[in-house]
C-alpha cells in the first residue's frame, strides 16, 4: 500500500495503543459498531411495519425485539469481549501484527477469500451437528427462537454455540496470523454477512442477486422458518456447500414451484407443510416456542 491518509491514521493507533488493546479493545468496538449500525436499520423497518420486499409476512413484538437486544448485549459483554482478549496470545503466537507497513491490498484479498472459503466449510459441519436432536434442543434452539429473523438475532446464540461457531469465523486467520487490518476487514465482511442473512428482507439490489453461489437473506431464512433437524440451508455465505450433499433440498424444490406464479412464499409453505412428520413430542417445546420438524423432502 502506497502512503496514505489511511496509513496516517493506523500509525496513529499502533504509536498510542498496544497491540493487545487493539487487537482486543479494538476489535470489540469495531465489531459492536459494525454490527449495531447494520442491523438496527432492519429492526427500525420491522417496528415501522415495512412489508415490502419482506420474506415473511409475520413481524416480532415488541418484547421479543426488546429480548434480543438485551441479550445480545450482554452475551456480547460476557463472551465476545473475554473471547477476544484470551484468544489474543494464540494470534500472537501465530505471527499477526499491526506494524506497517500494512500488507497489499492483493495479500489482504487472497486471505479474506481464503477465510471465506475455509469458514463456510467448517460452519457447514458445525451447524449440521448443532442439528441433532440433542444439541438442537438445549444449545441451537436458542438460535431458532426467532423463526422470523430480524438483522440482529444473527448473533442472537447460547452462549456454547457463539464459542462453538465462534472458531469458524476465526479459524483462518489463527492459522495463518494475518496483519490486524486484514482480521480487522475480515471481521466487517463476516459481520455483514451474517446480519444480511438474517435481516429478513429480499431486495432487488440484495447480494444474491449478482455473485453467483452466494445466499443471502432468502436463502437463510427458509432455515429459520423450517425447523430442527431437516430444515437444510445450513451453510453461512455459499449455497455449493447444501447443493453437495444434497441438504437444500426442501429450498430449491419451494423456489421451483413457486416459479412463475403470484401465489405468496407463505402460502407455498403452508401448504408444503401439510401432512409433514411432527418431531417427538419430548423434544417440542422450547421456552415459549414451538419447534416441529417441518422439512420439506
Amino acid at each position: 500500500m502506497e502512503s496514505s491518509l489511511f496509513e496516517k491514521g493506523w500509525l496513529y493507533l499502533i504509536t498510542n495503543f498496544s497491540d493487545f488493546q487493539l487487537a482486543s479493545i479494538g476489535s470489540f468496538i469495531l465489531h459492536e459498531s459494525v454490527f449495531f449500525l447494520s442491523g438496527l436499520p432492519y429492526l427500525f423497518m420491522e417496528i415501522w411495519g415495512l412489508k415490502k420486499y419482506k420474506i415473511q409476512v409475520k413481524m416480532n413484538t415488541p418484547a421479543a425485539q426488546e429480548k434480543c437486544i438485551i441479550r445480545l448485549l450482554l452475551y456480547h459483554t460476557c463472551v465476545n469481549l473475554p473471547l477476544m482478549m484470551a484468544s489474543y496470545p494464540l494470534f500472537k503466537v501465530m505471527g499477526m501484527t499491526s506494524k506497517l507497513p500494512l500488507p497489499s491490498w492483493k495479500v489482504i484479498g487472497f486471505q479474506i477469500i481464503s477465510y471465506f472459503i475455509l469458514e463456510d466449510f467448517i460452519f457447514y459441519w458445525g451447524h449440521r451437528i448443532l442439528h441433532t436432536k440433542w444439541l438442537y434442543k438445549h444449545v441451537h434452539s436458542v438460535h431458532h427462537e426467532y423463526a422470523t429473523p430480524f438483522g440482529l438475532t444473527s448473533e442472537y446464540a447460547h452462549p456454547a454455540e457463539i464459542l462453538f461457531l465462534g472458531c469458524a469465523t476465526f479459524f483462518g486467520p489463527a492459522i495463518t496470523g494475518p496483519h490486524l487490518v486484514t482480521l480487522w476487514l475480515w471481521m466487517i465482511l463476516r459481520v455483514l454477512e451474517t446480519v444480511e442473512a438474517h435481516c429478513g428482507y429480499d431486495f432487488p439490489w440484495s447480494l444474491s442477486k449478482f455473485i453467483p453461489l452466494y445466499g443471502g437473506a432468502d436463502f437463510h431464512d427458509y432455515h429459520h422458518r423450517l425447523l430442527y433437524t431437516k430444515s437444510g440451508n445450513y451453510a453461512s455465505t455459499f449455497t455449493y456447500m447444501d447443493w453437495i450433499f444434497c441438504t437444500d433440498k426442501g429450498y430449491r424444490k419451494l423456489k421451483q414451484l413457486k416459479e412463475g406464479t403470484e401465489v405468496s412464499e407463505e402460502l407455498f409453505v403452508r401448504d408444503l407443510l401439510k401432512g409433514s412428520e411432527e418431531r417427538d413430542d419430548d423434544c417440542c417445546q422450547n421456552g415459549k416456542v414451538e419447534v416441529k420438524d417441518y422439512a420439506i423432502t
